[in-house]
């Protein structure tokens, strides 16, 4: 037995499989040719960022694009940071926008194959690769303490060394023998396995990026390390030995970890694995409002970089999806046009048709999308999805809509189910104030008249069209009615006239019909009139009109 077959079972005695096991563990998918497996692997270290369901939709597109798979794994190595209920914070996210994967973790547990696809569950598969590595003397302990390792980055820097890290001549245990390892190990020295790197500082590699192209970088010769201390892997070798044995056929990730692709394609190739093909997405990024510059979306200083600010403002799922098919794929807008009842995840998503470039995420366009969604809706979806989020935000509202949906309903319909439906609401949140003046409640009266029209002007409309009121009306009459008053109080009824000779009237019919508007409504524009005195009734729309004529007469 060789000393590095003897150190592997000094290290590794407890594993009693071989890498032969899983590969039979685990087959080849035997999916069509061109069919691609994808994963999405967060950590369970905070909430789910916009930009992680921005690659989630990446890989979920895809695998739908080529019939293949997407899976979601669950990357909970580092324990440290790791937070309570992390993973369901995941999966609400994904679940709250209409995102589903193949494969992988669940709320019910875990569908699929391939698992476990939590890698705290997966130690025994790193651990059987890296007795493999230690066998064909690729990987070493290591037993250099944080205060070695911080010595030898000092004389790095006093050295000139071209960067940082453990390598080359600084690499102490790179060379440690069978007998220093086995006593330093019996003394219960604690330590890490490193990969043996056998990269050359002065060669670089090549590798295809399906977003960015050929990229050139120099080769790997850092000793990185494999298993921590406690044998868990660090995200570098998870993430060779989950996507080899999962069959990941590619790698769709930010781009911030391309500086550590070359590391990934030495323990690929150290292990005898295939190298996946890879594609590095752009950053999320946002205009900031300090300086007018580009940056990345922050954490600490943007609600929106949470997923769940979507859920709590109440934006539809699908307009947020809809929105971020527009940033991934630049042609998604001209398919939508051409499809416009179509299931969005039908789109030929194409990653080479990707910008490299970092995307702009603008809450204006969202909110723009969002109407769109929102206005085609029928109102009795309106009013379901709104219960949905106030019965969790807005217990005030919920309570509102509760009491009479039918009503609720009504109003909501206004203006709704034609060719041309108005888009007031861009959220869920926005409900409350759009239905407020219907609500004796919570409506907030205000009669501030357009600077045009005069406050005795506003209480002479209004007192003669209380004389000719009738909430019987049809529209037609209801109209013919408002045009009748117009005359005598120095309106003219047609609007070209006014246009055309301003200087003889005081205005025209649509300044008397926004007069009234005020007062029953408290704005200047909203849905149909007519129809909104219809819900509200005819003691409630005097009552209005009373009310306003009497602030009128008095100035205010």
């Amino acid at each position: 037995m060789t000393d590095c077959e003897k150190l592997a079972e000094l290290l590794f005695g407890n594993i009693d499989k071989d890498i032969e096991y899983f590969e039979k563990k685990y087959p080849d998918r035997g999916l069509a040719e061109g069919a691609r497996v994808t994963r999405f692997a967060p950590s369970p270290t905070g909430y789910l960022h916009i930009g992680g369901l921005f690659g989630a939709l990446s890989d979920i597109l895809t695998a739908k694009a080529t019939n293949g798979v997407s899976m979601l794994r669950i990357e909970d190595t580092d324990k440290k940071r790791e937070i309570d209920e992390g993973v369901s914070a995941i999966l609400n996210g994904f679940s709250s926008f209409g995102l589903e994967f193949d494969e992988g973790v669940t709320e019910d547990g875990e569908k699929g194959s391939y698992g476990p696809y939590t890698q705290s569950q997966r130690v025994e598969i790193y651990q059987t690769v890296a007795k493999q590595l230690v066998k064909e003397g690729k990987a070493y302990p290591c037993f250099c303490t944080a205060e070695e390792l911080n010595e030898i980055r000092a004389r790095q820097e006093k050295e000139g060394a071209l960067f940082a890290g453990y390598y080359g001549k600084w690499a102490k245990c790179r060379d440690i023998t069978y007998e220093e390892a086995e006593k330093r190990i019996k003394n219960g020295e604690k330590y890490v396995l490193r990969f043996r790197s056998d990269g050359d500082e002065n060669k670089r590699i090549f590798f295809d990026d399906l977003i960015r192209g050929k990229i050139e970088m120099p080769e790997n010769i850092i000793d990185e390390v494999l298993l921590k201390s406690d044998g868990v892997p660090t995200y570098h070798f998870a993430h060779v030995c989950d996507d080899h044995f999962m069959r990941t056929t590619h790698v769709i990730r930010g781009e911030e970890w391309i500086s550590s692709t070359p590391k990934h394609i030495a323990l690929f190739k150290a292990c005898g694995f295939k190298i996946l093909k890879y594609a590095h997405t752009p950053q999320v990024m946002k205009i900031d409002e300090e300086d007018g510059t580009k940056r990345k979306l922050s954490k600490r200083k943007d609600p929106e970089a949470a997923v769940s600010y979507f859920v709590e403002e109440g934006y539809p799922k699908e307009a947020l999806i809809e929105y971020l098919m527009g940033l991934l794929n630049s042609n998604f807008e001209d398919w939508r046009r051409a499809n416009k009842n179509e299931d969005v995840f039908k789109f030929p998503f194409n990653l080479k048709k990707m910008s490299p470039s970092g995307c702009l995420f603008d809450l204006v366009k969202l909110a723009d999308i969002s109407k769109n969604v929102i206005s085609v809706m029928k109102a009795s979806e309106v009013l379901d999805r709104t219960l949905e989020w106030s019965g969790e935000y807005d217990a005030g509202l919920y309570e509102l809509l509760c009491a009479d949906k039918a009503k609720a309903e009504e109003i909501l319909n206004i203006d709704r189910e034609n060719p041309k439906p108005r888009k007031d609401i861009s959220k869920w949140s926005e409900v409350k104030d759009y239905i407020s003046y219907f609500y004796n409640e919570i409506y907030s009266e205000n009669y501030t008249l357009p600077e045009s029209t005069a406050a005795k002007d506003a209480a002479d409309i209004v007192s003669a069209y209380i004389k000719k009121f009738d909430i019987n009306d049809d529209k037609e009459q209801w109209f013919a009615k408002i045009k009748e008053i117009c005359e005598p109080l120095g309106f003219t009824p047609n609007v070209k006239e006014y246009k055309q000779n301003p200087d003889a009237y005081k205005g025209h019919v649509g300044d008397v019909s926004t007069v009234i508007r005020i007062a029953l409504t408290g704005r200047t524009n909203t849905p149909d009139l007519h129809a909104i005195m219809k819900i509200l009734g005819r003691e409630e729309v005097l009552r209005r009109l009373e009310k306003a004529e009497k602030i009128f007469k008095e100035g205010k």
